[in-house]
C-alpha cells in the first residue's frame, strides 16, 4: 500500500485533509472565495477536492481548476463533482503542483496542508504569486510550533516557526492577512483521531486483505506519534491573504 491510498483510507471520514471541522472550513471559504462572475480559483494540492467542490456548491458561477499527483484523488474528486452537478465547471491536472504551469491567472489560489509539496510556505506563497490575477487572495495552511518542540516532534514534522514568526515571515514576504483561523484543540484532536481510526476501522473490515497488517501498523504508529510526539507542541494555521504591494 503506497501513501497516497494510506492517505486516501485515513481521510475517509474528514475529507478536508487539515485540521478543521465545517464551520472553519465555510467561514474561510465565504472571506476567500471572489464574488464576481467567473471568478477562477485554483487548488495547488488539491487531494480529494473538498474546499473546491464547497466553493463551487457555494457559488454558481464559480470556475476552479485543482492540481495533484494522485490519479485515484483526482477520480475521486471528478465522481463527487458530477454527483453534486458542478463537473462543467471543475477542471483538474494531474501533474506536480510546483510545476504546474496554466495559460491564465486565478482570483484565488488555495493550498491547505499541501506546502510540503513545495518545499515549505514561503515557496508556496512564491508559486501563489505567480498564478494570482490582479486583487487576488491566497488562502493557505501550515503547521506551526505552539510550544517548543520535541526533538522527536521536529524529526517527524520538520522544522517548522513560531506563530509571531510565521506571521512576521509572511509579512516580509509581501503578504497580508485579511482573515485567518487558529485550530483549536478540538479540531487538531478530532482530526488525528479520524485519520487513526478510519485507516484501523479499514484494517478490522478487511481481515483478509495483504494490507492489512500495514494499515494497522501505520496507524499505530501515528497515533504513537502524535501523542508522545507532537501532540503538545504542533499547531495549524489558516490565513487569507492579499498581496501588500498589488
Amino acid at each position: 500500500m503506497d501513501r497516497q491510498q494510506i492517505s486516501l483510507l485515513a481521510h475517509a471520514d474528514h475529507p478536508i485533509a487539515a485540521p478543521l471541522d465545517d464551520d472553519s472550513v465555510r467561514r474561510l471559504l465565504a472571506r476567500a472565495v471572489p464574488d464576481d462572475d467567473g471568478a477562477r480559483v485554483l487548488d495547488l494540492g488539491f487531494g480529494g477536492g473538498e474546499w473546491l467542490l464547497r466553493a463551487l456548491t457555494r457559488h454558481p458561477r464559480l470556475v476552479a481548476e485543482g492540481v495533484d499527483l494522485s490519479g485515484s484523488a483526482l477520480d475521486r474528486a471528478r465522481a463527487a463533482a458530477a454527483r453534486l452537478g458542478v463537473a462543467d465547471r471543475l477542471t483538474l491536472h494531474r501533474q506536480d503542483a510546483a510545476r504546474f504551469s496554466p495559460a491564465h491567472r486565478f482570483d484565488l489560489v488555495l493550498c491547505v496542508g499541501s506546502t510540503h509539496a513545495f518545499g515549505g510556505l514561503a515557496a508556496i506563497l512564491a508559486a501563489a504569486r505567480e498564478h494570482l490575477a490582479p486583487g487576488g487572495r491566497v488562502l493557505v495552511g501550515d503547521g506551526f510550533w505552539e510550544r517548543d518542540p520535541s526533538a522527536e516532534a521536529v524529526e517527524l514534522l520538520g522544522a517548522l516557526d513560531d506563530l509571531p514568526t510565521t506571521l512576521e515571515r509572511v509579512a516580509a514576504d509581501g503578504w497580508t492577512p485579511v482573515d485567518g483561523h487558529i485550530s483549536t484543540r478540538a479540531e487538531l484532536d478530532a482530526y488525528e483521531w479520524s485519520w487513526t481510526g478510519a485507516l484501523a476501522t479499514w484494517a478490522l473490515d478487511h481481515p483478509g486483505d495483504p494490507d492489512r497488517a500495514q494499515a494497522l501498523g501505520t496507524a499505530a504508529d501515528h497515533r504513537d506519534g502524535w501523542l508522545r510526539g507532537y501532540r503538545d507542541s504542533f499547531g495549524f494555521l489558516c490565513l487569507v491573504l492579499r498581496p501588500t504591494d498589488a
